[in-house]
């Protein structure tokens, strides 16, 4: 289960206009499996595999999974419009993140094994939750656009962005 940790590891603005919240169980999700430990470089190969490698392209159409070791903009479409994602720091058990769409933003961070954050975009605001994360894709929401940040023990967190 997705707990919120508001002291020890989520930071952020929540925009919420209807959008599930902390306690929304369609935005939980189950503990997280364990990866070995690995190095920390950009350009080092994760410990964990994403469909989409580390392709940011792939994350266009609202729809992807892809590692991420280190600070990256990721450009989709969002039921506002067009959103940005941009990865601020990533490192061992660490990650954090800020998405712009419409007028709204949001920012997750979290730190931690097994931890990570959730960010619900909807045309009328954003809901964000930050805590223990799985590494599996999230469930999509009608109408939303889930993006999922998990933390690895490496220093690569899986990046999931669920419209459909």
């Amino acid at each position: 289960m997705l707990t919120a940790v508001a002291v020890a590891g989520c930071g952020g603005s929540d925009e919420t206009d209807g959008a599930p919240s902390r306690d929304d169980p369609a935005s939980r999700s189950a503990p997280p499996s364990k990866s070995p430990s690995g190095g920390r470089s950009a350009s080092a190969k994760p410990s964990v595999s994403a469909a989409d490698g580390r392709d940011v392209a792939a994350c266009a159409d609202g729809n992807c999974e892809i590692a991420v070791s280190g600070p990256v903009t990721v450009r989709f479409t969002s039921p506002a419009g067009p959103a940005t994602l941009t990865v601020t720091e990533v490192g061992p058990n660490k990650v954090e993140y800020t998405v712009k769409s419409g007028n709204g933003r949001s920012q997750g961070g979290a730190s931690g094994p097994g931890q990570g954050c959730i960010t619900v975009l909807r045309d009328h605001g954003s809901s964000n939750s930050c805590g223990r994360v799985d590494t599996m894709r999230p469930a999509a929401q009608p109408g939303a656009v889930v993006i999922q940040m998990a933390a690895g023990e490496d220093g690569t967190a899986i990046l999931h962005i669920v419209s459909r």
